[in-house]
């Protein structure tokens, strides 16, 4: 729920918000419609985290044999690479959610998203078993830092320089992502006309 794999959360309300045409007010705030969308989300991620996520691994912790990550260092590497995660999550879903201002309806898109985040973050199957080129695909996309990255982080399979490069990684998609975000609104706001207003 923390990183929102199959959609929900503040890129749906968009979507709909576009096609409603109620997109229209959003762009009159003082503040910038990705940055708004983004703060929404970064405050739903937390909820989750807290309610959905330390909750249930504290009690596992507790009730079972889990292991955590070795170091303090490791700690706040995985707790990076989850807002790391949510960003990139939130990024893509953006970009899908934005298709609405030429689709009208994003919900075929929408579905689209979630198919390819299931599949490429390692929800479905680890990354890593995955042979050889397709592997090495996989762990480059941007689904990979939704799951698989936090996850090698935790376990401890990424350290030194590895585990730089995957923050890294994640760190390039949440950047180039929110780029592509903020590029497609100003398309939108430029040549679109809102649907209903």
């Amino acid at each position: 729920m923390t990183v929102a794999l199959w959609g929900g959360g503040t890129t749906d309300e968009l979507a709909d918000r576009i096609r409603s045409g109620d997109v229209a007010i959003d762009l009159y705030r003082p503040v910038s419609l990705l940055g708004w969308y983004l703060a929404g989300d970064l405050g739903r991620a937390a909820y989750h985290l807290l309610t959905r996520g330390l909750a249930p691994t504290v009690l596992g912790w507790l009730l079972f044999d889990i292991r955590l990550p070795g170091s303090p260092l490791a700690v706040l590497a995985v707790l990076g690479s989850i807002v790391l995660a949510v960003v990139v999550s939130f990024a893509v879903r953006f970009l899908f959610a934005a298709s609405a201002f030429w689709l009208l309806d994003a919900q075929g898109a929408r579905m689209l998203s979630g198919v390819l985040a299931l599949f490429w973050s390692g929800m479905v199957l680890p990354l890593v078993i995955f042979p050889g080129a397709l592997r090495d695909l996989a762990l480059a996309l941007p689904w990979a830092s939704y799951l698989q990255t936090p996850a090698d982080i935790w376990l401890g399979h990424r350290v030194g320089w590895s585990l730089v490069g995957g923050l890294g990684l994640q760190a390039f998609w949440a950047l180039a992502l929110l780029g592509c975000c903020q590029l497609v609104v100003s398309a939108a706001t430029r040549k679109v006309v809102v649907q209903g207003g």
